[in-house]
Order: C-alpha cells, then structure tokens, then sequence
C-alpha cells in the first residue's frame, strides 16, 4: 500500500527549527502543513537536542556523553543521555496535543545509522565508523530504539499514519572515504557500498513504517537508497546535476517519493513560491515524466533544516513550500 498515494500538491519541513519554544514551533508546522506535518527539533536548545544527540538518546543500551571533540559512548546512561530523552519527550508531548484527531501522516526524524556512526567516538577516541563491528552495534540499537520511538508516537497519535525520515547527511562522505578522523588530519576508509545497502536493508525492514531518507549533500546516493528499500528521498534540490537526471527518473517511475529542497534554508527575501519549483518543472520535462504525476510524486521542501533562521522566517518558509507544492498541481508545465 503507498501511504502517499492521496499526496496532492503536498509540502513539509526537513525537521529542525529555531528556537526554544517546542509548543509554540509545533502549533506553527500542524497549522502550515496540513498533509505532512512533521516533530519540530529545536537544537539551539543545546546538547541533547542537536541531530546526534537526540539520535544517541534513542540508542538502546548504548549511551553517551558530551566531550571537548563532541559525543562519545559510554559505559552507562549519565546526565548527557538522560538530557537527550527528557528533551525529545517534551517534544512528544507538544506534538501529542497540538496533533489530537489527525487521521493522515504525519513525519517524525531521527538520524542514520551511518550518520551517528560517523559522528560518535568510540570510548578509545576514534569514531565509532572505523570499527565495523561497532557500525554493526549502532544499526541494530538504533533499529531496536525506532522500533519503540514509532510506538510512542503511534499511542500518543492513534488517528495518525506515521513516517520516518533518516537523516543521513554524512552518507555520501561515508561511502567515500572522505569522512574525518578524530583527529581532523586523516580520512576514515570508505564503506563498502554493498554493507552500507545493508545496513540500510535491514533498518527500514525491521521498522513497521514508511521510511523516507534525507541528505543534504551532493551525490546522494539514490539507487543504494532505493535497494535498500526507502519509500521517499528527501535532497537539496539546488546540489543535484544532469547527471543524477537518470537515477531520478528511475526513482520517480518505480513509485519513490521525491522530497525536493527548494525554499531557502535562512532567511531570504524571495517571495515567489511557484518560481522557486521552475527547477522541478523543467526536470520534469527533461525526463519526459507525465505532468500530472507531478504533484502527486513530489513534495516541496526547505533546502535543509530551519534552525538557522529566524522563527519569522521558519514559519514563513513553510507558507512558502506549501504554495509551491500547490502551484505544481496548478500549473505542472
């Protein structure tokens, strides 16, 4: 069954937002994204709520802490951690009142295995993504902690069909060898793309949901992301080439969301929602895809998180995304 298959003219948000005041942001995203809502993330908050620390606050008996160079696991649940689970269950709860009644999807993030592997130091110093016996570790603790996170927010909105986003934005660099060490003066060895795949595999098979991954790198690698069995991939629009022209249309022809990062990050003063999907629309063209399928296979977004703009601009930026996705399905060519 495609979960999106009723998505018309649709827009959401990649996940992070400014500030600190997780009601007041989640009330913005339910009232300006009526078809896919999305949990807020508010990591100017501090540790705990920055992308790797509320992911390592989902890990399941493996834990971590703050250090001079940045996370690091641990030998038991400290202050850190606990800060991490307190922080994502006050975004729950806003997002459980303000979402009370939704019958559609509603998308909740939380970031990759491989990004978390690549980010977190082993106890000994190195990141935790030169050991692939760790890699292994993290991929099956954090498919045991979405497992649970997803029923949290399924009891805390019955009505609701949840999405995941992943958000993998170290993925390309992990696949080239181009991630840094501890140290910052060499490269960690690159991941074998067929491990990588399957890591991947099995995340999203061991999880009852819909799962969407977001990078926004260059050279998202799509095919990989399609094997390994997402439903939707979310990129910045401006990063992509003619060269990725092939691998999209495939995506888009056998049935993969496009989430297409169009409306700047920060603020900006550009006003003109439906000049900001020309791109999408000449694409479109370009690989000879039918115009009426636009609307419904494409979901606009934000390039990346909204952390770094103003809260204004946030809440205008989705305003902005919305109207383009409708200016799709008003006017595809």
């Amino acid at each position: 069954m495609d979960v999106f298959a009723e998505l018309s003219g649709a827009a959401t948000g990649v996940g992070s937002m400014p500030g600190g005041d997780v009601r007041e942001m989640t009330r913005g995203v339910v009232a300006e994204l009526e078809q896919l809502p999305h949990l807020p993330e508010l990591p100017s908050r501090g540790p705990g709520a920055d992308m790797i620390g509320r992911g390592a606050g989902l890990l399941t008996e493996l834990f971590v802490q703050t250090e001079p160079s940045g996370w690091r696991f641990t030998d038991r649940p400290g202050r850190d951690t606990k800060r991490a689970v307190s922080w994502l269950g006050e975004d729950l709860d806003a997002l459980e009142e303000y979402t009370q009644g939704c019958t559609g999807l509603l998308k909740v993030q939380a970031v990759g295995p491989w990004t978390l592997a690549g980010s977190i130091e082993l106890k000994h110093g190195e990141k935790a993504l030169s050991d692939p016996g760790a890699c292994r570790d993290v991929a099956g603790s954090l498919t045991e902690g979405l497992r649970r996170h997803l029923a949290d927010v399924r009891r805390r909105v019955p009505g609701a069909t949840v999405v995941l986003q992943l958000d993998e934005p170290l993925l390309p660099a992990v696949l080239a060898g181009s991630v840094k060490t501890a140290s910052g003066f060499q490269r960690l060895r690159a991941v074998d793309r067929q491990l990588a795949e399957q890591a991947l595999r099995e995340l999203v098979g061991g999880l009852d949901a819909p799962v969407l991954v977001h990078s926004c790198a260059p050279k998202v690698p799509i095919p990989l992301l399609r094997r390994a069995g997402v439903a939707g991939i979310s990129l910045d629009f401006g990063l992509l080439t003619e060269r990725d022209d092939d691998d999209l249309g495939e995506a888009v022809e056998g049935g993969t969301l496009l989430l297409a990062g169009v409306v700047p990050s920060t603020d900006t003063e550009s006003s003109d929602p439906a000049g900001s999907v020309q791109g999408v629309r000449t694409l479109w063209r370009r690989l000879g895809l039918a115009p009426e399928l636009l609307g419904r296979r494409v979901v606009v977004t934000p390039t990346c998180g909204l952390a770094g703009a103003s809260p204004a601009y946030a809440r205008r930026a989705l305003a902005t995304a919305v109207r383009a996705a409708r200016s799709l399905v008003d006017n595809p060519e």
